[in-house]
Order: structure tokens, then sequence, then C-alpha cells
């Protein structure tokens, strides 16, 4: 159990293999400008590797952990930071302690596709999981009957999901007031440049410069990206919409300066090369979960918006990440090819 005796409230991060260097750097440096700016030590926290070896971030920077979760002391907030292949990288010893770390009075919050591992874990109830816009359709196909919320972060019985990037330090300003008060927070907030923003906050915001109706883009993209599947007709698109379908092509000729099956077919490649980063589906079930009729189809769609198949795409992925799980091993083996090649 938490320690009821301790004053000073201890944040946990626990990092996994190709975590997104960006929200934990935010997470840390709000931290530290809180103990800063206070002159003394108001909060704490500790990184934490499941192995306690060190762990490669999304950018290729090693980050050396205090603890490994054997050693992991008990926390008032956990954070885990997942990267790609949260699900494959998630382990029963993972997942047990955040469960015991809910158990014992925690606030656990996802990171990014940490909402993969709250979801893993049995931790989620029905409020449904801010995760990150580009892993939402993953997160849904991993998960059915799970929902994805596009807001920056949310909170519901002591687990929270929080979308990642600059949406992890809005979080952190609110966990900070929560804490110690709305004054220190919004100076923490001064001192990084920021306006904080609620968690109820879209993740994306449409370019309002060039629509009269701002919600509108915002609202088709989200539209397309809920009917990947079985992708609407324009009229079905229109009509979900509230407007005609002479609007909608107008939109969308003004804004993409293409048409709406244009976008919608971007959209869908989007979401299959999205796939391909979180997930290890054959690509017959990321094609029919886009909405393309065969495998071939699918291929082709993609190779001609991104200039390679999605099968060497994954490939070339996989090798990069393979690379970073156990990078001693990759050590050995180079140095074996080189020495043959004496």
């Amino acid at each position: 159990m938490l320690d009821k005796s301790r004053t000073i409230p201890r944040f946990v991060f626990l990092l996994q293999p190709e975590f997104p260097i960006n929200a934990f750097v935010l997470a840390t440096e709000a931290l530290r400008i809180v103990n800063q700016n206070s002159g003394r030590m108001l909060v704490s926290a500790v990184t934490v590797s499941e192995d306690g070896r060190d762990v490669r971030a999304s950018n290729g920077m090693w980050i050396k952990p205090d603890e490994s979760l054997a050693t992991m002391p008990a926390a008032e907030v956990v954070l885990v930071f997942e990267g790609n292949l949260p699900v494959q990288r998630n382990t029963s010893r993972l997942l047990s302690a955040l469960r015991a770390a809910g158990r014992h009075g925690a606030l656990v919050a996802g990171v990014d596709t940490g909402a993969f591992a709250l979801a893993q874990a049995g931790l989620l109830d029905d409020s449904g999981a801010a995760v990150h816009w580009e892993a939402a359709p993953s997160f849904r196909e991993r998960f059915p009957g799970r929902t994805t919320i596009d807001r920056l972060f949310l909170e519901s019985q002591g687990i929270a999901s929080c979308a990642g990037g600059v949406a992890t330090l809005d979080f952190m300003l609110t966990l900070i007031e929560r804490f110690h008060g709305r004054a220190l927070a919004v100076e923490v907030a001064d001192a990084l440049v920021h306006t904080p923003r609620p968690g109820t906050s879209p993740q994306r915001r449409a370019d309002q410069s060039r629509e009269t109706t701002p919600a509108l883009s915002r609202r088709l993209t989200a539209l397309m990206e809920r009917n990947l599947d079985f992708p609407l007709a324009p009229a079905a698109l229109a009509s979900e919409l509230g407007i005609s379908v002479r609007k909608l092509e107008r939109h969308c000729r003004r804004i993409y300066g293409q048409s709406p099956m244009q976008l919608y077919l971007k959209v869908r490649l989007q979401a299959a090369r999205n796939l391909l980063f979180y997930e290890e589906q054959t690509m017959k079930d990321i094609a029919d979960a886009c909405g393309f009729s065969y495998p071939s189809v699918f291929t082709r769609a993609f190779k001609a918006q991104f200039g390679e198949t999605p099968r060497g795409f994954r490939l070339a992925l996989r090798r990069r990440q393979g690379q970073t799980v156990r990078p001693e091993i990759v050590r050995l083996t180079r140095r074996d090819v080189i020495s043959r090649g004496a």
C-alpha cells in the first residue's frame, strides 16, 4: 500500500522499448521545474524498465533507468510510456505490475500507446481511452468493443490515458495542480512557454484559416476513420455530416485539393500504415480492416502512395526495431560477420 505519511508525491515513469522521447522529456521537465521554482523538493520521479536495463527511445537515445519492475517503488502516479508494437512487448510481468499499482492506490496512466497495456491489464472501464490518433484504428481492431476518444487525456476510476506528445504536458499540469495548486501549475506552463489545454480538447485541429465551418474537416476525417472496413459512399458521408453531396465535394476540393473518395483512400492508407507499425496482422487482415477487397489491391495502392509495398515497409521497420530490443546481440552478430570476412 502507499505510504500515507509520505508528503512528497512520487511519479514512476515506466519506459517500454521505443517509448516516445518527446512525451517523456515533457513529463520529467515539468516535475523538474516544480522543484526548481519552489526551491524545495515537492515531487520525486523514478524511471523504471522491465529488467532494469537501458531502454532505447523513439529517437534512438538510450535512457538508463533507476529501477526494474522487481524493485519498482510504490508511487502516487505510475505512467507507462509505450512505443510501436505495444501489445507484443507488454509482458505478463508488466501487466501484473500495473494491476498491483492500481490496487495499491496509484493513479495508473498510459501515455501514447500505453492504453494498449491498460486494456491488456483489464484496467480500462467503459469510458474509453485517449489513444494517439495514429494508433486509434489499431487499438479498436485489437480490442473490439473498446472505444477511443478524440481528446488529449481521459481519467476515470483511478486509470488515465493520454494521447502523448504535448498532450503529456497538459496531463502533467493537471496532476501538478492536483498535488500543489493551480498557481504552481501555471508557473510550470509559463516556464515551458505553453498555454494549458483541458483534457477534453481534440488531438488535431482543422486548418481554420481556410474553411468556413472549422469543425467540418475534423468531423469528416473522423467519420472516415470510424468506417475504414466498409467505406461509405459520398451520399452516406454527406448524410452523416448533415450537408449536401455538392457541399462535401466543394469542401474537399477547396481544403484538400481532391475528391471525397480520393481523400478517403488517403485516410485508409494512412490507417493501414499505422496498423503495420503497431500490429503483426496478415496483409489480408490489414487489407480487410482498411476496406480493400483484395491484398493485391491494397499492395498496389500502398506502393503508389508510399513508394514501397506494405510487406517491404514492415520488414524494414521490424529490422530497425529488432536491433533496438537486444543491442548486445546485434553487436555480437556484426562482430562475427566481420571476423568471418577477415
